[in-house]
């Protein structure tokens, strides 16, 4: 049987076709494993602007601010705080850790003179008192100046500018003491001032949240002669000093 000579070469021609096209498909295949060159992009570590949608990683940090927002916000809990007992630290003065309990008054009552022989601050709240820690409106403290231990016995020391720190519930809320009033008990009108939501204004509706601290000014009244008491045996007038919420 006879064999031309130029089958060989078709074969060969024939083989290269073939290596020619395997070449061709391996080279597709590796491109569809990674993909096009805008998908290639799509998958970089930095994402390009037409990307259709970022990372999980960008989505998470996205979202966190408002979470944090969320659960460093005291204000659900102030009213949940008007009840329950405080600690009162006012650098100025050396006073350390004053608990001020709370009850259902006003100031300088039968309930909250009480608590003041005790060595304790007085917080009253309801209609007639104030509101708690944190909470808009006006914080009312009081305690001694020079019985029961004196717990405000420097009070009339304190200057704008000096904070107060309160702490109750695991919160702490820093006021800034901004003036300094007289409350006279002979005064009805005086009264009212001391314990306006406003301090000073009665009937003014508050949009801040401030504390009042008030002891009595027995030296000075004693001093200008005024030996006046009432029936708990408190002077006339009453030394306040008024702050205001910073954080």
């Amino acid at each position: 049987m006879f064999i031309s000579p130029a089958v060989p070469a078709a074969l060969a021609g024939l083989l290269m076709a073939v290596l020619v096209g395997c070449s061709t498909t391996a080279d597709d295949g590796a491109a569809d494993s990674v993909g096009t060159s805008d998908n290639r992009a799509a998958v970089s570590v930095t994402p390009t602007p037409e990307d259709p949608a970022p990372p999980k990683a960008s989505l998470i940090i996205g979202a966190a601010p408002a979470t944090t927002s969320a659960a460093s916000d005291p204000e659900p809990r102030a009213s949940d705080q008007r009840t329950e007992t405080a600690t009162l630290a006012i650098p100025a003065i050396g006073l350390q850790s004053l608990r001020v309990v709370p009850y259902e008054g006003t100031t300088d009552d039968w309930p909250g003179t009480l608590i003041q022989n005790r060595g304790l601050g007085a917080s009253p709240y309801g209609k007639d008192g104030g509101v708690g820690p944190g909470e808009v409106g006006n914080y009312l403290v009081t305690a001694h100046r020079l019985s029961a231990g004196g717990p405000l016995r420097d009070l009339p020391a304190l200057d704008e500018g000096d904070t107060v720190r309160v702490t109750v519930g695991g919160e702490v809320y820093v006021y800034e003491i901004t003036e300094t009033r007289q409350t006279s008990f002979r005064s009805e009108r005086s009264l009212a001032e001391q314990r306006a939501a406003v301090p000073g204004h009665p009937g003014e509706q508050p949009t801040k949240a401030m504390i009042t601290i008030s002891t009595c000014a027995t030296p000075e009244d004693n001093a200008a002669g005024n030996y006046w008491r009432d029936d708990r045996g408190n002077p006339e007038h009453r030394i306040d000093k008024i702050g205001v919420l910073r954080s």
